[in-house]
Parts: structure tokens; C-alpha cells; sequence
């Protein structure tokens, strides 16, 4: 039974998304005894998340969305979700990136907030498959023209060439060729979903391989991912729980989750506050 009985709305709807997605499914009336809310209190969480899309209503409860796993949402559509939570991961996780270090960046709306961050990290090397992620970056050295100079030294960026995905992702065999010869300090790794049975994963098929080559290729695995992410299996899983170095998540993941995930990964940061909260070692201090 949840201890607190005046959760915020916004933890209880955490709450019972995870609890779809752990169990399958929810009813209102155990909703009712865990959360120690009234039915009315569940009943207009579950429209909120129904509206969401986050889950679907039936009589008495809820289940998961039923989304076929190669379905692929666009940039536009994926930037409108938790936008908030992304923000609060993109701060936590840059302070990851050492001034001078050579990064890679994949594709994702989580990425693409962690790249505004970024810029305020000095002499960065920047690898990316992300065509909004080097917009970022080719803006800052726009303005750094404009300025004649006097701003911060912009970083080097790469831009892998490739086939452009519904995220704005290039993939393929010309990604895949120009991402074999590289070796990055840390790669901070956007993901469509995450379990501990399916690992990373994503729906489209040439976008796990080339997902591969850049875990392939880094000293150290980030992954940035908000608790929706937890608990979604795409089409192709292209890396296990135990390839990642930290995952950098936000406060709606919920403790049963945060179990599971302290028992397979060497770090987790749960972004939210001013500095963020480690629940794992830091891997540069381990």
C-alpha cells in the first residue's frame, strides 16, 4: 500500500501507468485501496492518462495502450510528450559530458534537449546521427560568428550521413560505415523503449543496427529516458541493461522500478531537482 496519502496528482498517475504496464492491467476499486483516494480521485487519473494515451479505459479500469511494436511516432509528436521530464534529464545528464571529451549523440527529442544543454560544455567533439541534434549545435556556431568571436567556442560536430527516420534520425549503411571507425568517451543514447527482459529497443530495424554501432563504440553508455520509456518494447532490441553505464531518468519513474533497474545497471540518476539525484555510483568516481 502507498504510505503517503496525498500524493500529488502527478505521482499518482506514475503510479498507476506503472502498474499497467508491470501488471497489464489495473482496476479502479484496487486503485482505490492502494492509492487511498476516492473512486471519483482514480476515475479522473484515468481519464487524464486515457487523453494522454498513455493507457486505455475499460469497464472497471485500465490497460495498456494496445500499439503494434513497429509503430515509429515522429519528431513533433515524441517532443510532445513529457516535456518536462526531458528538460529535467537533459540538465542531470549534462553534467556528465567532460569539457574536451569526444560525445556521441543519438536520435530522440530527449537528446535533442540534452544538445541545448551541451553547449554550454566547453570543446566538446560531437558525433551525431541526428539531424535535430546538429541543427543545435550549427545554430550556436551561427551565433558565435555573429558575436566576432567573443562567445564560447563552439564544439566540432560530425554528422553521420544515412537514410532519415520518422525521428529525424539518420541510419543505415552510411551511418553504420562512418560510426565504425570512431571511439567516443561517452555516448548519451535516446531510446523508444527499455526493459529488463527486451533491453534497449526500438521499431525500426535499420535504426537498431546502427544503434549498435554506437554502443559499440563508446567507453561509456548513457541513456537518457523518461519513465514512460520503462516497460515498452519495440520491434528489435539492439543492446541489454547490462551494456549501459547510467541511465538518466526523471521522479516519475516509481520505486518498483527503481528496484529493478539498482539490481541490473551500475548507475541511475533520477533527474528533478536543482542538482539531480544519484541512486547509483557515479561512474566517473567508481
Amino acid at each position: 500500500m502507498v504510505d503517503n496519502q496525498n500524493l500529488l496528482a502527478e505521482q499518482r498517475r506514475a503510479f498507476i501507468l506503472d502498474e499497467v504496464r508491470r501488471r497489464g492491467g489495473v482496476r479502479v476499486n484496487e486503485l482505490t485501496r492502494t492509492l487511498m483516494v476516492s473512486d471519483m480521485t482514480v476515475r479522473r487519473d484515468l481519464d487524464t492518462l486515457a487523453r494522454q494515451g498513455s493507457l486505455e479505459k475499460v469497464h472497471g479500469g485500465a490497460v495498456p495502450v494496445a500499439e503494434a511494436s513497429t509503430h515509429e511516432p515522429g519528431f513533433e509528436v515524441k517532443s510532445s510528450l513529457e516535456p518536462s521530464a526531458k528538460e529535467d534529464i537533459a540538465r542531470a545528464a549534462a553534467r556528465l559530458a567532460a569539457p574536451g571529451s569526444a560525445i556521441a549523440l543519438s536520435g530522440g527529442t530527449t537528446t535533442f534537449a540534452l544538445a541545448r544543454q551541451l553547449l554550454e560544455v566547453p570543446d566538446l567533439t560531437v558525433v551525431t546521427n541526428s539531424v535535430r541534434v546538429a541543427d543545435v549545435f550549427h545554430g550556436a556556431q551561427r551565433g558565435a560568428a555573429g558575436d566576432g568571436g567573443q562567445g564560447r567556442r563552439p564544439a566540432t560536430v560530425v554528422l553521420t550521413g544515412g537514410v532519415r527516420t520518422p525521428s529525424d534520425s539518420l541510419v543505415g549503411p552510411v551511418a553504420d560505415a562512418a560510426i565504425a571507425s570512431l571511439h567516443f568517451d561517452v555516448l548519451f543514447l535516446g531510446v523508444h523503449g527499455i526493459s529488463r527482459e527486451a533491453g534497449l529497443s526500438t521499431p525500426n530495424l535499420a535504426e537498431a543496427e546502427t544503434n549498435r554501432r554506437l554502443v559499440g563504440a563508446a567507453r561509456r553508455v548513457v541513456v537518457v529516458a523518461d519513465h514512460t520509456k520503462w516497460g515498452t518494447v519495440g520491434l528489435s532490441s539492439f543492446a541489454t541493461l547490462a551494456q549501459i553505464d547510467t541511465l538518466v531518468t526523471d521522479g516519475g519513474l516509481s520505486a518498483p522500478a527503481r528496484a529493478e533497474i539498482r539490481e541490473e545497471l551500475p548507475g541511475l540518476v533520477v533527474a528533478g531537482g536543482p542538482e539531480g539525484v544519484a541512486d547509483g555510483p557515479d561512474p566517473d568516481r567508481a
